[in-house]
């Protein structure tokens, strides 16, 4: 009896400590910025306290331990129809891929150590995908270009939910059609196949596709290894695992080994390929290791206009940060029978700073991931969200509009040049709280306001995982420390200019 007190007088505590966290989490936003169109204002008051923020980590010696940062986002909107009936049919095949990706994500875990030189740190550009046809952020990598042969720029989508990274190349049998020219092995003078009696051929790849390599001799005696990469929305990568220089912004990496795609079909758009970001031992985490110590972070930007871009960062070294909130950790849980991915347990929730009760709340672990688009919520779980969220905005006058694709909540805002946003907000365990971003509440399906939606879906069953997407990722800095086994989470204006 005293015990069954106890967790009663806990949880209340929980809730009382979750309301008090959300209180007053709503925000006043434009239709524009919900669009992903720029708000100098909002950037400018960010910018200046980053500024203040990462002069204090300077002063404090932070910047000492030196990471690499890559460019991350999304491209132009103007990739996506003004005119409204174009618009849906180009939105609802996102959302249909996006559907089909989490989904496979239900069914199995069939998705998908190099030398370095003298650089510690790396960091890239991250940008949105939306002008390669795909809602997910991609960066660009460089192959090649060692001993006086050039590098190959190529763009590729970042996903945490797969290990092995891979690139279409020539001579290529069967390929879809990719913005970037196909990565030339000939061309390469440091490239080199993969030999079949290699551990990467083996265990390593089984671990990260799933599938062990196969052996074929072409050319004489030359056996190289060949890998089956298959997705379970029905992409799929087959070629040869090899080795070549890898850069990354301005550190390069010797002997990395990635899949050389020769047949390959898909949910790609039209990237160059995949960057797997995932934990087993082919990951380009794993594989930079010995260099950046097994962490990566990265900020996924809301601005999908101008030349404003995210970040990827390899390392962990939090000079490259704008957070504007301290980073928050919780634990990294890792799944035996889903090696690849990368869990969390959310024991609450609250929506506008009203907490809301679920079964499904602390029920399973819930995975993070970069290459599903919309969350996915347990139904117990998004039937409590959303009743709260209905019961907020309806109050605030906005009308029901029709559902769209797996969108079943949304509303016509015309007339509203600004519209208060009810945020939602996530408690994991150890205590960190994570509220959603204006930007990651509401997903704009028409233009001009008549049809907008609460960008989050139900799973079908209560025992399926759930899925935090990087729409709900946005204008956040998300660190992965996966020595430390922890996840954190921290307030930042990703749209960098």
């Amino acid at each position: 009896m005293v015990a069954a007190h106890g967790r009663v007088l806990l949880r209340v505590v929980a809730l009382l400590l979750l309301a008090a966290a959300a209180a007053g989490n709503s925000a006043v936003v434009s239709l524009r910025e919900l669009d992903g169109q720029r708000d100098a204002a909002r950037e400018a008051r960010n910018s200046r306290y980053a500024a203040d923020m990462l002069g204090e980590r300077k002063k404090s010696g932070a910047a000492r331990t030196p990471t690499t940062v890559l460019e991350l986002k999304h491209h132009s909107l103007t990739a996506i129809p003004d005119e409204p009936a174009a618009r849906d049919r180009y939105l609802r095949r996102l959302l249909a891929a996006d559907e089909a990706r989490a989904n496979s994500l239900q069914v199995h875990d069939n998705r998908a150590a190099a030398s370095t030189t003298q650089s510690r740190s790396a960091e890239v550009p991250l940008t949105p995908g939306i002008s390669f046809q795909t809602l997910n952020y991609v960066t660009t990598i460089g192959l090649g270009g060692s001993s006086g042969s050039a590098v190959t720029n190529l763009t590729v989508i970042v996903d945490t939910g797969s290990d092995l990274t891979w690139v279409q190349c020539k001579p290529c049998s069967t390929c879809y059609a990719q913005r970037d020219p196909l990565f030339d092995p000939a061309g390469s003078a440091t490239y080199a196949a993969v030999r079949c009696n290699a551990s990467a051929c083996a265990a390593s790849l089984k671990a990260a596709t799933g599938t062990p390599g196969s052996c074929a001799t072409t050319g004489g005696s030359n056996e190289k290894c060949y890998y089956a990469l298959a997705y379970g929305d029905g992409s799929f990568s087959r070629g040869v695992l090899a080795t070549d220089t890898l850069a990354l912004g301005g550190a390069r990496l010797d002997g990395f080994v990635f899949g050389c795609g020769l047949s390959n079909r898909g949910l790609f758009g039209g990237t160059a390929g995949l960057m797997g970001l995932g934990r087993t031992e082919l990951s380009l985490v794993s594989q930079t290791a010995s260099r950046y110590g097994g962490a990566f972070s990265y900020c996924l930007p809301a601005t999908t206009s101008g030349d404003a871009a995210g970040s990827l960062s390899l390392g962990g070294n939090a000079s490259s940060y704008r957070n504007t909130t301290p980073v928050a950790y919780t634990r990294m849980i890792a799944d035996p029978a889903q090696p690849p991915f990368y869990f969390l347990n959310v024991t609450g929730a609250a929506v506008g700073g009203t907490p809301v009760s679920a079964a499904g709340l602390g029920a399973s672990n819930v995975l993070i991931d970069s290459g599903t688009v919309i969350t996915r919520l347990s139904p117990s779980v998004y039937r409590a969200v959303r009743a709260e969220f209905t019961r907020q905005f309806g109050a605030a006058g906005y009308q029901a509009a029709p559902g769209f694709s797996i969108l079943d909540t949304c509303y016509d805002l015309t007339g509203h040049d600004e519209v208060k946003v009810p945020l939602l907000t996530l408690r994991l365990e150890g205590g960190a709280d994570v509220t959603v971003d204006a930007a990651g509440m509401l997903f704009v399906v028409r233009k001009d306001g008549s049809q907008v939606c609460l960008a989050m879906a139900s799973l079908s069953y209560e025992d399926q995982t759930p899925i935090i997407g990087n729409y709900q990722q946005k204008n956040k800095r998300v660190v992965y420390d996966t020595v430390g086994s922890r996840l954190g989470f921290a307030d930042e204006d990703c749209s960098y200019v």
